[in-house]
């Protein structure tokens, strides 16, 4: 593999603009293609990021010789879809979270990876954000003792609009998948999968969840409370409880640059981590050091994790009774 890795990115909307952003400032990365539904979004997305190759239709995406990896950035009712034509077709693949709709999708997926022997990771961006990185090493050496309780949040106030993919069914559309795999995959980290789940969701007119509040808990009674939303502000924190004191991540923790470290009998320490561009380029510079390397999987985002992420967002909209239509 070259040390330059040449991107496609398969979709146009806002996320798609986001990593386009974040590829300008990582290391080893060419943005070579984009592709979309039609040839006029190819072309203005082309347009603005300075995209050489512009192609209508993913399938002249996946198929583009000039292209190592693909992004996928399309809504969760399309990642398994999409990824997999990007696989079969020999590409590396970075999927936007969460990774599919179910744990059933997802697993296809993976199964699809690997029979192909091709690179495949989940884009949980925030693993990899310089910030989060060192909270999770300060952790494992033991800097607030053993970790017994974490609570994480992320919601915000959508404008009404049923047909948005947000509050689409059709789209896979609520909190839980859209922001609250953040904090499912924030408690994943720390405390690994869980063995129950209490939750209650508020399921509104479109049937989806608008807010959600869930509680995992885990071997030697360890829990991780959540709460997400899609029509209500959150202050978006998270803060890890241990034996010997807490570290709190300062909002909005999913990109954050200050966290406060706090022990007992010790004074409070704020620690700020700054990161370059604006975040996305970290994880893409995961995915080419892995392509580098001729790893098939992040450690730092496995793809039995996210598989095990999924199972648990499975569980806790069965307790909703939500199923989208796809399923």
């Amino acid at each position: 593999m070259s040390d330059t890795i040449r991107w496609g990115i398969l979709g146009t909307g806002r996320i798609a603009k986001q990593f386009a952003r974040g590829l300008k400032t990582a290391k080893g990365a060419e943005l070579k293609a984009v592709g979309s539904r039609t040839q006029q979004a190819a072309d203005a997305f082309g347009d603005a990021f300075q995209v050489p190759r512009r192609h209508a239709g993913y399938d002249a995406l996946a198929n583009d010789d000039e292209v190592d990896a693909i992004y996928v950035a399309t809504p969760h009712s399309c990642h398994k879809e999409n990824s997999v034509l990007c696989l079969k077709a020999g590409k590396a693949v970075l999927c936007e979270k969460p990774l599919a709709i179910n744990a059933a999708q997802a697993q296809e997926m993976v199964d699809v990876a690997r029979a192909e022997n091709r690179f495949l990771m989940e884009a949980m961006w925030t693993r990899f954000i310089p910030l989060i990185v060192k909270a999770r090493e300060m952790i494992e050496d033991g800097a607030i003792g053993e970790v017994r309780m974490l609570s994480a949040d992320f919601g915000f106030r959508a404008g009404w609009d049923p047909k948005n993919r947000l509050l689409d069914p059709e789209f896979g559309g609520g909190a839980l998948l859209d922001v609250g795999v953040y904090n499912v995959s924030l408690a994943s980290m720390i405390l690994g999968p869980p063995v129950g789940v209490a939750t209650l969701a508020h399921l509104g007119e479109t049937g989806v969840d608008e807010q959600a509040a869930m509680v995992l808990s885990y071997d030697e009674g360890r829990l991780a409370i959540l709460y997400t939303a899609v029509r209500t502000t959150t202050p978006h924190e998270a803060v890890i409880m241990g034996t010997e004191g807490w570290i709190r991540i300062h909002a909005p923790y999913w990109k954050a640059t200050k966290m406060t470290l706090w022990r007992s009998r010790e004074d409070e320490e704020l620690i700020e981590i700054p990161f370059e561009g604006n975040g996305y380029n970290y994880e893409a510079e995961e995915v080419m050091t892995c392509l580098r390397e001729g790893r098939l999987e992040s450690d730092g985002m496995t793809l039995d994790e996210s598989l095990a992420i999924m199972h648990t967002m499975d569980r806790i909209r069965a307790e909703w009774g939500l199923k989208y239509p796809m399923e």
